[in-house]
């Protein structure tokens, strides 16, 4: 699978905590990592309910429209979490991932060229999607 960035908070929430009903671990993944992690967690959950969810500055949408569940959700308490916070949630500054990133954000022109750039390569693979239009 190669390697990638998964932070454990070093915290077992064992009673319910925040808006979650029942005994939690919580692991702070960064965007450039988040595919790996992501599949690792849904080969290897076991019978584990895993929530995946962003960090923004609103805490109640990213447990709410922007969740994904891995396994049989469970219902949140919402009510609990605040609409929106002017605080951004840590992101551990110091290993330059995520909002704290050191490498350069790719510009839309650069976005396009890199499409340009895998819509050729693909156009030569047998076995990939083409466009109906």
């Amino acid at each position: 699978m190669g390697a990638y960035v998964a932070v454990p908070l070093f915290r077992f929430n064992t009673e319910p905590t925040g808006p979650h009903p029942v005994g939690s671990f919580e692991v702070w993944v960064p965007a450039e990592t988040f595919s790996a992690v992501f599949s690792y967690l849904v080969l290897n959950r076991g019978n584990l309910s895993v929530l995946v969810h962003p960090l923004t500055r609103e805490p109640r949408a990213d447990h709410d429209q922007r969740k994904a569940w891995i396994g049989d959700p469970w219902p949140l308490d919402l009510s609990m979490l605040p609409t929106r916070t002017d605080n951004v949630p840590s992101q551990y500054a110091s290993l330059k991932l995520g909002y704290n990133t050191i490498a350069p954000i790719m510009s839309p022109d650069e976005r396009r060229n890199v499409g340009a750039h895998v819509s050729k390569v693909l156009g030569r693979e047998e076995l990939a999607a083409r466009p109906t239009w």
